[in-house]
């Protein structure tokens, strides 16, 4: 989407920003758009980012069904940033489900974002690597694939996304991410390339809702080989697909290339705590 935008949105005035929906925090300072330029569009994590010329930048996310597009949707319109010179003159902002977000801050101000301000690095970062990913996910005995979309250990990656490098990698969603080695570590970081630069080559992955700027759908879903698939023979082993929630999110792994982590055992009480035990001390 941020590589649609930017040939015509970038070095274009913002004449107005219109609120179609009820005001607050996710739509803060939109008046403060008007007679700045847009210096480029950029992203960071699922975050679309717009730099303006008086200093203030358009902060975009797109919750999980929402959308911009040069063509007014036929409903659920939040926002209307009308636009001055060649090309279209206004962008829609779409959100059925009113999880998005669609304001002006301050360049660099996050508070009022503390998702964006705590990102993990980007995924495709040189500097990224498998002994930085492994310290990233051992900072946290959740299971790896919730705190994945937490987005702290790595930015930008969503539940389908998850399944499909989890699948890959061969890891168990459940595995607490403390508990991946760096080799683990290592394949789940070439997995999640691998799934993001093909699915950004297909332009997304379209279930429902999701649009390109141009109203076309995303190509990726047809390459997708767990996500949505429970049930399904496992593309690699031919054994039924598994399906789960797992931190509020719906899960699908394979139990056979992806088994479940091996649970430690509980470290045995000293002797004398034990004798005491029984002594009813």
């Amino acid at each position: 989407m941020r590589r649609e935008l930017e040939p015509w949105l970038a070095g274009r005035e913002v004449a107005r920003a219109e609120l179609l929906a009820p005001p607050g925090p996710k739509y803060a300072n939109l008046e403060r758009a008007a007679g700045q330029r847009v210096l480029a569009v950029r992203r960071r994590g699922k975050f679309i980012i717009a730099p303006l010329s008086g200093g203030d930048e358009l902060v975009v996310h797109l919750g999980m069904t929402g959308s911009l597009a040069p063509q007014e949707p036929p409903d659920h319109v939040r926002v209307r940033l009308h636009l001055l010179g060649e090309g279209p003159r206004t962008l829609y902002f779409r959100d059925p489900r009113r999880f998005g977000r669609f304001l002006v801050v301050r360049a660099g101000d996050y508070a009022a974002l503390p998702t964006l301000s705590a990102l993990g690095p980007e995924p495709f970062d040189p500097d990224l690597t498998a002994e930085l990913f492994a310290r990233n996910l051992g900072r946290s005995r959740a299971p790896v694939k919730a705190y994945l979309l937490s987005q702290r250990p790595v930015a930008g990656v969503g539940n389908i996304y998850a399944d499909e490098a989890l699948w890959r990698a061969g890891i168990n969603p459940a595995t607490p991410a403390a508990a991946l080695t760096v080799a683990q570590a290592g394949a789940l970081l070439a997995a999640l390339r691998d799934v993001l630069a093909e699915s950004i080559a297909a332009n997304g992955t379209t279930l429902r809702d999701y649009r390109r700027v141009g109203g076309e759908a995303g190509a990726f879903y047809e390459k997708l080989a767990v996500y949505g698939k429970g049930g399904e023979p496992c593309p690699r082993c031919g054994e039924p697909l598994a399906r789960s929630v797992l931190g509020g999110r719906g899960t699908v792994h394979c139990p056979t290339c992806q088994p479940a982590p091996r649970r430690r055992r509980a470290a045995p009480r000293p002797a004398a705590r034990r004798e005491g035990a029984r002594r009813g001390r």
